[in-house]
Parts: C-alpha cells; structure tokens; sequence
C-alpha cells in the first residue's frame, strides 16, 4: 500500500533564508500527489505545466506573508488549488493526457467538489479537519462530499448501484473504516451490522473503494520529463532576476542620492516655512512627510548591548505601515539597519494588521547626508503590512540587526548586505498608530503596446506611495507581457519616478493580469490630468520547434530560430554530456534568451543548465558580466545569452546519457519605450 503523500512539517522560516530552491524540491518530492489533484481541472499537459510553474512562483511571493506557525504543506496546497481554480477560468481544456488509471476515470465523472475532497483526505493524506480549512468547508459538509464521492466511484467502477445498506448507519461508514468513530457509536453499528446482511455488503464495497484511493497512485502515469521542463523556466527566471536584483540595488541607491538632491532644491525654492522642518529634522524624505503633517512624531527608544533604536515617526495608509527609525552603535563605529524578513515582527500581527497586501521593500540609503555624518549613526525606513483598522498599537519585535559594510574599492560605495555581520538583542516597542485616508481615481483608459491590450483602471493616491493600477489583456498567446516597466508618472506639473522594486507588483487578489506600478507619493497634489510614461517591455514568445539529436548526428549542426543562425554542439567528458546552444551574435537579434530543455535517453536522468552572455545598454554598447557591474555607466541594459548549456549527467553504470532532443517553445525580448499617455480625470 502506497503511503498518502501528506509530509512531515517543514519550517517556513528555513524556506524564507534558502530562497525557491527548497519550494522546487519540495514540488518535486510530492510532484504525483499534486499531479493528481492537479487533473480535476486540467487534461493537457503544457496546461499542467502551467499550473506548477505559477504556483511554485505563487508559493515563493507569499512566503513573507505567512509565519512560522503556518503549515507549509497548507499553505503549499492552498495556493495550488487557488491556482488550478483561476488558470482553469482562462484556459480552455483540452483533451490531451491518457491516463490508464482507472481510478482516474471514476473520478472524471464526480463533481469537482467531491473529487477534490476526495484527493486531498485519501491520496494526499490530510486529516478531514485540514481538508475541510482548505476547501473552505465544515467537517460535516466535507463528510458528506467524501460520502457522495466514495459512492459514485463504487458506481462507475463497474460495483453497481442496488447496495440497500441503511441509511441512517451511512454517516458511521468513513469513521469507522478509519477507526475514529466515538466508542459508543461504534459499539451500537457493530451491534447492527452483525445482523444486517445489506450493511455488511454496501459496507464491503465502501471500504474497498475506499483502500483502492489510498493505494490508486501507483497506477498514475506521471508525463517523463515533466519537472523537468518546470525546472528549466524557473532556472531562467531566477537567472533574470538575479541579473536584474545585481542592477536594482545600485540603482535604487543611485535613485535615493537623486531623490535627496531633488527635495534640497526645492527647499531653496520654498516658503520660509520650510525652513522651520530643517531645524528639527534632518531626514529630507521625513521632512516632506512632516510638512504635509502626515503621520505620528514619536521618540521611542529601546537599548540592547550599546545598540539604541528610536522609532522617529510612523505614517500609515492602505498600502503599508512606513516606520522611520534610527540606529546608535553607543559603543563602536558601526551603522546597522533593520531588514523586516529576518529579526523584526509584529507580535500581534494577527489582530491589527491586513495580510491580503504585499510588503514594500526599500532599500539602504548610504548615499543621504545624515548617514554620511556620523560613522556610528544609520537613519532608515521599513514598510510593515497595513493595518486592518483606522487606528491601533502595534507590537514591535526586534531581534537582529544587519551591521552596514561599505566597500571603498566602488566609487557608488555599494554594500553587499546579503553577507554581512549581524548585531543581536532585544528592543520592543509599542507604536500607536492611525491610518490616513488614500484617493482612488478611476481612469477608464485602454490602449496597446506592441499589440497587446492595456487597460489602465485606477491610480490611488496615498500617503505613503502613489499606485497605478492597471492590466494585460492575455488574448494572445502567441505572445505575452512578462515585465512592463514604468519610467515616472506626472501630475500637475509634478512628476514622481516609479519605484524599482515594485514596479510590476500582482494585484493582491491573485489575478495573473492585474497588476500594480508604484511610485513616489503625491504629497499635497489633487490630480486633474495623469501622464503616464513607460520605459521599456518584456515579452514572451511561443515559437516552438523540435530539434532531434543523437550519437548519428554530425556536430556542430546549425538550425535557424527567429530569424538568427543557432549552432548546436554535443560534447561528452567524464562526466556529462553537454548541448550547447550557441549564438555570438547579437546585434539585431529578435531574441535575448531561449526558454528550452532537452530530453535524455533515460528518462529519469537529472538536467542541469548554465549559460555564457553580455549585458547591452540601450545605445548598443556591451558589458561584460564579471561582476560587480558599473551600473552608472549603464543606460537600460538588457542581458543576451550568448551560450546557453543544458547537462546531463552520467549515469549509474559510469556512462554518460545521451541526448535525444531539443525543444525550443519560446524566446524573449525586450522593448525600449518612450509612449507617454496622457488621462483626464476631470
């Protein structure tokens, strides 16, 4: 009998500091049982692909918002089955996966609630109790679905339907056979069923139905090379977006010198009331926040081991809760700053805050004055969740610092903070807080980039940040918009740049084409007409083709994709067999990277993927990509592959795998933009 797939408890905390890798293991270690569950919506297999692909990615984005009490095998099926209801909304199913499964086909014809109640309690192993919070259900209605389904399966698969047990010993049937029925009732059934023939028989065939769910699994056929493919995208995508994070770092640096810059103009330029804020505060963001009397002035401080903290002042919204701090090393010359993922929490989080939203990074500021002053001295911010009230007392915990590391050998003084020293103690704090009110602004506007639909819905105007809201009509699936990036946004004459780090953030609702841009709050602005100006586009093509290989085939062989010349190469060593992709030439190529994979002759044999490449700026001018990167220098730069290597290792007799082909199912590219559009609110 094959075990339920149900695993033991993992922390999510652990999950957070290892990053998606230990989510793809995850996926991949119980990759039947969600398969599974998986073809109650879904009979093609690109379709479930689909379905992994964005649910691990779903899984990764909600972590931050879970804590270390929540189940990660609930949370993990929680989203996977959020996922599969709206990916089956929008994508039509196709009759493409045989199954031989028998088990499968009796499913096929439950309603979709009783196969899901059936999956999740009997194949995947959850407690009835779990399965019913996931489906969002009581026990007693999730009893009764259980019932229903154990039924028609015993119908279709071929048992009949003149089973005449009664009916009032039918709701004892599934805690019995599983052994948790209340003594005495279970003493009154069996007292029953000894004398009823009929019980016994529709008894019978229940609990047989009932083994063949726990031990159906082993007869499902599960796609060779699946994961595989769901790897493959990921791999890209993690590459992408460690490329781009190594650029977002020094840019949002850069950024916060030019936002100070900007704010020091216009105090020269303003009323002599702004003179007054100079006085008594030094932080320039914060002043801006205080001149429009945004937000609770507060002079909290809390002292562990020489390290002081003082919460300066907080401002909340809808969108987050910002907190403006300082830190005081009273003993040595370091700078610390406070990173929300590791060593701050809410303690009472649960009560006051709204976790339906996604937290705002900001990055370190080393570049302000106030941070250039004094060697022992940080002044930062960090965003907590919104709260769930107009007003309340947050409970702050903070446990680790992260010690400032400036390296004098860059002239923009970047400090890797991912590798750093860490000061640790205790501060609490109680933060009284008060929400301000955000102005939402429908726009009603819809136009097209590069062809594909755009529709702008609303911009909300906040005290703490400014949001576009808007989305990607996803008719096309030939092609689709995986990064659409916004330059700046301006308002009565006033313009604010979008934010880096949250410049294609998903609604909070889940909906893969909804969308939010932020920028720069709007302080004091009532806007009449918005100028929206992009920058640049990131699309995804589907152009699929197969290239067969093998040890019969001559190498190098070239095959031409997307209007380029590919050279494809096979070399073994001792240890792989390596396909490399190659092309070196890069001007006016249609394409900066190839989503592939490649299958092997064993079909279980284990894939790896490396790559060669360059960055571009927008004048055509090439980077190396020996880091670090002078981004300064770099003016909207994209990444080419230049080599990209798929690996196979050998196998368990020493030998290596060969490959047996190649298949290409899209490329991206990216767009520069200077579309400004214009929207009258008025």
């Amino acid at each position: 009998m094959l075990i339920p797939a149900k695993i033991d408890s993992i922390s999510i905390n652990t999950i957070k500091e290892k990053g998606i890798e230990p989510i793809v293991d995850w996926f991949d270690q119980h990759k039947r049982s969600l398969y599974a569950l998986g073809l109650v919506y879904f009979k093609n297999q690109q379709q479930m692909e689909e379905l992994f692909y964005q649910s691990i990615i779903k899984v990764h984005n909600e972590l931050p918002r879970f804590t270390k009490e929540t189940s990660f095998e609930m949370l993990v099926t929680s989203i996977f089955i959020h996922t599969c209801r709206e990916l089956s909304k929008d994508l039509q199913v196709s009759e493409e996966i045989e199954q031989s499964w028998d088990l499968f086909k009796a499913l096929d014809h439950l309603e979709e609630y009783e196969k899901e109640a059936l999956i999740l309690t009997f194949i995947i192993g959850f407690s009835k109790e779990e399965t019913a919070h996931l489906l969002q259900i009581s026990v007693e209605k999730l009893k009764e679905y259980l019932f229903a389904g154990i039924q028609s399966i015993r119908k279709e698969m071929g048992y009949g339907s003149s089973f005449n047990g009664c009916k009032k010993y039918h709701q004892y049937y599934i805690d019995y056979l599983e052994r948790t029925l209340d003594r005495s009732k279970k003493i009154d059934f069996e007292m029953h069923i000894y004398h009823c023939e009929d019980c016994q028989d529709d008894l019978g065939t229940f609990q047989d139905v009932m083994l063949h769910l726990n031990e159906g699994m082993g007869e499902l056929n599960f796609p060779s090379g699946f994961m595989e493919n769901v790897k493959g995208r990921l791999a890209e995508k993690e590459k992408h977006r460690q490329q781009k994070n190594k650029k977002h770092k020094r840019v949002g640096l850069v950024f916060a010198s030019v936002f100070a810059l900007l704010i020091g103009i216009e105090f020269f330029t303003g009323a002599f009331s702004n003179l007054y804020y100079t006085w008594i505060e030094e932080d320039q963001e914060l002043r801006a926040f205080m001149k429009h009397n945004l937000g609770e002035r507060l002079n909290l401080e809390a002292e562990s081991d020489g390290i002081k903290i003082r919460i300066k002042r907080v401002i909340a919204d809808d969108v987050q809760t910002l907190i403006f701090y300082e830190i005081v090393d009273t003993a040595e010359d370091n700078q610390y700053m406070l990173d929300y993922y590791e060593g701050v929490s809410v303690e009472n989080k649960l009560e006051i805050m709204n976790r339906e939203t996604y937290l705002k990074y900001y990055p370190p500021d080393l570049h302000s004055d106030v941070n250039n002053k004094e060697k022992n001295v940080y002044q930062g911010r960090i965003s907590l969740l919104p709260l769930k009230t107009n007003s309340g007392t947050i409970e702050l915990k903070i446990t680790k610092l992260f010690k400032m590391i400036r390296d004098s050998t860059e002239s923009n003084h970047f400090m890797n903070y991912e590798y750093v020293e860490h000061g640790t103690g205790e501060w609490n704090f109680e933060i009284p807080v008060t929400k301000q009110p955000s102005i939402e602004y429908k726009l009603d506007k819809e136009i097209e980039v590069e062809g594909v639909p755009i529709q702008f819905d609303q911009l909300t105007v906040a005290p703490t940040v400014t949001i576009l809201h808007y989305t990607i009509n996803p008719e096309q699936l030939d092609k689709r918009i995986e990064h659409l990036k916004f330059a700046k946004l301006e308002v009565n004459n006033k313009k604010v740049e979008a934010h880096t780090f949250d410049s294609f953030l998903p609604h909070p609702n889940g909906y893969e084409d909804i969308f939010q841009a932020h920028f720069d709050p709007l302080l004091g602005e009532k806007p009449k007409e918005v100028n929206i100006q992009f920058e640049s586009i990131h699309l995804m093509f589907e152009d699929q083709k197969t290239i067969e290989l093998g040890a019969s085939e001559e190498y190098p062989q070239t095959i031409e994709y997307a209007g380029s010349t590919i050279l494809i190469d096979m070399v073994e060593d001792s240890q792989f067999t390596n396909v490399d992709i190659s092309n070196h030439e890069i001007e006016n190529r249609a394409f900066e990277w190839l989503y592939l994979y490649a299958e092997s002759e064993n079909e279980n044999n284990s894939m790896e993927m490396d790559s060669e490449g360059v960055f571009v700026d927008k004048n055509g001018i090439e980077y190396g990509n020996e880091y670090p990167f002078s981004y300064e220098e770099m003016e909207q730069p994209r990444y080419f592959f230049t080599v990209q290597r798929i690996r196979f290792r050998g196998n368990n007799n020493g030998e290596n795998e060969n490959a047996k082909r190649l298949v290409i199912y899209g490329y991206n590219s990216t767009k520069y933009l200077d579309d400004v559009v214009k929207i009258s609110l008025e």
